[in-house]
C-alpha cells in the first residue's frame, strides 16, 4: 500500500468549534448539553409541535430561495464564466419522453448496473459479500458476487508471549484508523472494490448502448485507489474504456451530497434538468487532497488532465413529489443522458430516481442481502465454534 488516506472515510458530517455548532443548530453547544433544557419522559403533543414548527419554517425559507434561483440563477448558466459546453437550462417534451421509453428504454437499449456489500466482524476473521446486479427492461443481463475474507496478519514472533501481544497492538490498531495501522484503509478499500467492479461490469459484461450506474463515474476511490496502487491502475484502466469506448452514460447519485447543487435542483420543474460544470476543479481537489507516491500521481494526474474535462455534472427533477438528482454524462452525449435518466425515473414519481437502479438494487438485496448472509455466516460459526462466542449478532449503533 503506497499512499495514505487525507480523506476521511466516515461519511459524518464534521462540525468544527462552538460557533459552527452555534451556525449549524442555532443554540449554543453549552445549551444543548445543559440536561435542564432536556425534556423528561415521551411528549407526543409537544414534540410534534416542534417538528412542525421546525419543519414549517424550513420548507418556507427553501420555497423563497427557490423563486429567486428560478428568476435570478438558473437562466445565467449558460453564460457564466467556465460553463462547460451545453451548460443551460433545458426541458424534456413529451415527444422526447415517448420516444426514450418505446425506442431505448423498453426496447432494451438501456442497462443499468448496482451493487450492494455486507460485511459481518468478528475477532478472528471479517466477512465482506459484494454483490453486484445488471439489469435492463428485458430482463436480469447478469448477477455477480464476490466474497472478502480478512484474516490477521501472521504474527511472526520469537516467542508466545510476544506474538500475544503483537496480535493485541494490530488489533487495537484496527479499532483506531487515525493510528495508521495496517488495517486503515479496509473500510475505504471495500468502497473502492464495489465501485470498481460496478463500473467494470458496465464496461465489459453489458451489451446495450446506453448504460447507466449509480454515483460518480469518477469516484474519489477509484481516482485514488483507496490507497492501493494496483486498483488505481486497473480504475484508471477502466475507466479510460468508459470513456473512450462507451461513452453514452449516465450515472446518477442516491446520496444526500453536493447540497449546493441539489438547492438549485429544487428550483426545477418536473422534466427539466441543466447541465452545471465539468468535473475538472472536482479532479483536482482529489489529486490535491490526496498523498500519492511520484507513480501514483503521474497516473492520476494524467487521467484527469484527459479526462475530467469531458464528464459534466448536472441536475434533473422528474416529479413535484420527490427530490431533484444529480447526474454525471460524457459532454458529447450529455444531454440525452440527462433525457434518459428522466424519463426512467418519471416511471416512479414518487421516487423521482432511475427504476433500473431501484431494480438492479432490489435484485442485489434479494440474492446478497444481509438476511441470507447472517444465515449462511452463523450456521458456519454454529458448526465451527458451538458456543458461538465469537459471533457478534448485534448491530452497531449509529
Amino acid at each position: 500500500m503506497a499512499g495514505h488516506r487525507r480523506f476521511d472515510d466516515d461519511d459524518d458530517e464534521e462540525l468544527t468549534g462552538d460557533e459552527d455548532f452555534r451556525g449549524s443548530f442555532r443554540e449554543d453547544l453549552e445549551r444543548t448539553l445543559n440536561l435542564e433544557t432536556w425534556a423528561e419522559g415521551l411528549d407526543l403533543q409537544v414534540i410534534m409541535e416542534r417538528y412542525r414548527k421546525e419543519i414549517g419554517g424550513a420548507i418556507q425559507k427553501e420555497d423563497e430561495l427557490r423563486s429567486i434561483i428560478r428568476q435570478e440563477l438558473l437562466p445565467r448558466l449558460q453564460t457564466r464564466p467556465g460553463a462547460p459546453e451545453g451548460a443551460g437550462l433545458y426541458q424534456l417534451s413529451p415527444e422526447q419522453l415517448a420516444d426514450i421509453h418505446s425506442g431505448l428504454l423498453f426496447a432494451g437499449q438501456v442497462e443499468a448496473v448496482n451493487g450492494i456489500s455486507v460485511t459481518h466482524e468478528t475477532l478472528p476473521l471479517d466477512i465482506t459479500q459484494l454483490g453486484i446486479a445488471a439489469i435492463g427492461y428485458g430482463g436480469t443481463a447478469g448477477t455477480f458476487s464476490q466474497r472478502l475474507f480478512r484474516r490477521e496478519v501472521t504474527v511472526d514472533a520469537p516467542d508466545p508471549y510476544q506474538e500475544a501481544l503483537s496480535y493485541i497492538e494490530m488489533r487495537q490498531n484496527r479499532s483506531h484508523p487515525g493510528r495508521g495501522g495496517p488495517d486503515s484503509l479496509s473500510r475505504l478499500a471495500r468502497r473502492g472494490i464495489r465501485a470498481y467492479a460496478e463500473r467494470a461490469i458496465l464496461v465489459e459484461k453489458l451489451k446495450a448502448p446506453w448504460r447507466m450506474g449509480q454515483g460518480n463515474p469518477f469516484s474519489r476511490e477509484l481516482i485514488t485507489g483507496s490507497g492501493y496502487k494496483s486498483l488505481l491502475k486497473v480504475s484508471l484502466d477502466m475507466l479510460q474504456r468508459l470513456m473512450d469506448a462507451h461513452p453514452r452514460f449516465v450515472f446518477v447519485s442516491a446520496r444526500m451530497e453536493d447540497r449546493g447543487f441539489l438547492t438549485m435542483g429544487h428550483a426545477l420543474k418536473p422534466g427539466e434538468f441543466v447541465i452545471l460544470e465539468s468535473l475538472k476543479q472536482e479532479g483536482k481537489d482529489i489529486l490535491d487532497g490526496w498523498q500519492y507516491d511520484l507513480e501514483e500521481y503521474g497516473l492520476a494526474r494524467d487521467f484527469i488532465s484527459t479526462y475530467s474535462h469531458k464528464v459534466v455534472k448536472g441536475l434533473f427533477r422528474a416529479s413535484d413529489n420527490a427530490p431533484p438528482r444529480v447526474f454525471y454524462a460524457h459532454v458529447d452525449h450529455a444531454h440525452m443522458a440527462a433525457c434518459v435518466a428522466i424519463a426512467d425515473s418519471m416511471l416512479r414519481p414518487e421516487q423521482g430516481y432511475p427504476m433500473l437502479l431501484d431494480v438492479a438494487e432490489a435484485t442485489c438485496r434479494s440474492a446478497f442481502g444481509v438476511d441470507g448472509f447472517e444465515g449462511l455466516v452463523q450456521d458456519a460459526y454454529a458448526q465451527a465454534d458451538a458456543r458461538l462466542q465469537y459471533f457478534n449478532g448485534r448491530k452497531p449503533r449509529r
